[in-house]
């Protein structure tokens, strides 16, 4: 056994470390928003600890929520990927199709997967934790709406992104919905932040949909104002993030869409 030839190989690996946002992000990206995320779930515990029986409605709500915002951004990303990865971007658009049908198309099949989803995650949620969400009726249909709302905005962005720069920032399809996570108070309250991050989560409507589920389990009243905050936010986010994505393609058409699979 050589060093000189062991020492190749890793250096070949660390190269492929530094320049790769993939392994980056698997390196720093998520052990930071775990840390994040479950240290201040940890302290809200810590300081509401006679409700626990509560608290775990509210953070199993809030993980079951939290799919509906994840599947309507995975959707729109992913979809783009794999097109980029089979190369087939330019098929489908030498046929007939068109941009906005296309665009369609991801949120029908996201609001398909999303309740395909959210049943299996209600039933596992009751079978194993005897924890049904929707024992509060139709209080959480406008919530769920808002939230894919949510996903459809931040997918968009990120698939824009992608059209400008391709499949090395690939990444971003699943971890950029993350970095709203901890802003967005999934499972605890915003009053758990410090003051500049609840300054940040006052811009997020996932957040006013979090509290108002928070809201309805212990009290059982729909805050009708957070609700409108977070839809009139997702409308104005939604509408950005579409002129965003479709000035992205009109580039990459520019650009040539098969240099995307680059």
């Amino acid at each position: 056994m050589k060093f000189s030839r062991v020492y190749a190989i890793i250096l070949r690996y660390f190269y492929l470390l530094i320049h790769s946002l993939d392994r980056l992000s698997d390196l720093f990206y998520w052990p930071t928003v775990d840390l994040l995320l479950w240290g201040l779930t940890s302290t809200f515990f810590k300081k509401n600890a006679p409700n626990v029986p509560m608290i775990m409605l509210m953070i199993i709500s809030g993980l079951i929520l939290w799919m509906i915002l994840w599947r309507g951004q995975y959707e729109i990303t992913v979809n783009l990927l794999e097109e980029l990865w089979d190369q087939n971007l330019v098929n489908v658009f030498v046929s007939p199709i068109r941009l906005s049908e296309w665009m369609v198309s991801f949120l029908f099949i996201g609001i398909l997967k999303a309740a395909i989803s959210i049943s299996c995650a209600v039933f596992l949620a009751l079978l194993l934790y005897k924890i049904n969400i929707f024992r509060f009726g139709f209080y959480f249909l406008p919530l769920l709406f808002s939230l894919i709302m949510s996903g459809w905005w931040i997918g968009f962005i990120v698939a824009g992104l992608i059209l400008r720069f391709g499949r090395k920032i690939q990444t971003f399809a699943w971890s950029v919905a993350y970095l709203f996570a901890p802003f967005s108070a999934v499972y605890y309250p915003v009053s758990i932040l410090p003051n500049w991050a609840q300054k940040i989560s006052s811009l997020l409507p996932m957040s006013y949909v979090f509290e108002n589920m928070r809201e309805i389990i212990s009290t059982g009243r729909f805050n009708l104002h957070s609700f409108l905050i977070s839809l009139a936010l997702n409308i104005l986010y939604l509408g950005l993030a579409l002129v965003f994505f479709k000035r992205s393609f009109e580039k990459a058409l520019d650009n040539g869409l098969g240099n995307l699979a680059y």
